[in-house]
């Protein structure tokens, strides 16, 4: 199925590894322009410079990060994949987390999607329209006690995608977004992820939180990074032109409310 991508200018953040890296990959597959944004440019991502894939060194947490990143990508910028983020398990409880820590959280989490859309926007309504496709979480409708603040961010960030949609839809710019369960990256999986912080908090072995968290969903499996890519594609092509402010749970049915 062609989705009208060849050609097109995407901007992916935090591209890096995970889901932000195979997203890169699947929109190459499509024949895009990728400018993927990431504070370090991984030797994963340094590999694909000669397929189209423009490798930019930005923190977007810093107020400056995000418009640099759009600024790289030029006046031909048509969809944003604004996949940023990060998870920090706090299993002492909400009265451990900081005003600090909120900070952090809040960065990269929220107002780095805020800065980078609001560079991003006016890019695309240039050029008569675009598309924006946000990586959210599940955890922007099932708010978890060991994750409090990336919790809120989340939330904050889903109804921003879902404001920008009703704002902009008249003008030809979507604004989708997904919403993933755990997910097999380095994010819950790897050394330092959220598996191996709860296990060392709660007495068990990494591997049986990575079983406890499969268990919760009806396929009793992890999302894989390739399988929220390709729905990122789907949601940035053309072929569903009035496709907008949808929030799409990926979740393997964790969440049977939704």
């Amino acid at each position: 199925m062609d989705l009208g991508l060849s050609g097109t200018t995407v901007v992916v953040t935090g591209a890096g590894r995970g889901i932000g890296l195979a997203t890169v990959r699947a929109f190459v597959a499509e024949g895009a322009r990728v400018v993927a944004g990431s504070r370090t440019v991984t030797p994963e991502l340094a590999a694909l410079a000669d397929q189209g894939v423009e490798a930019v060194a930005v923190d977007l947490a810093t107020p400056d990060g995000p418009a640099a990143l759009i600024d790289a990508a030029g006046p031909d910028l048509a969809v944003v994949v604004d996949n940023v983020g990060s998870v920090h398990p706090r299993p002492e409880g909400f009265a451990s987390v900081t005003d600090e820590m909120w900070r952090q959280t809040l960065e990269l989490d929220l107002l780095s999607h805020v800065r980078t859309l609001r560079a991003a926007i006016p890019v695309l309504l240039a050029r008569g329209g675009g598309s924006v496709v946000v990586i959210g979480s599940v955890n922007a409708r099932v708010p978890d006690p060991l994750v409090v603040d990336y919790s809120a961010a989340k939330a904050a960030q889903v109804n921003l995608a879902k404001s920008l949609s009703k704002e902009f839809g008249d003008r030809n710019v979507r604004v989708n977004s997904i919403d993933p369960g755990p997910v097999a990256t380095d994010l819950w999986l790897g050394a330092g992820g959220v598996a191996d912080v709860v296990g060392a908090a709660t007495g068990q072995d990494p591997a049986a939180v990575q079983q406890g968290a499969a268990a919760a969903m009806v396929t009793r499996r992890f999302t894989r990074p390739e399988e929220v890519a390709a729905l990122a594609v789907v949601l940035a092509g053309d072929r569903w032109p009035n496709l907008t402010g949808a929030a799409i749970a990926l979740d393997g049915g964790f969440d049977p409310t939704w």
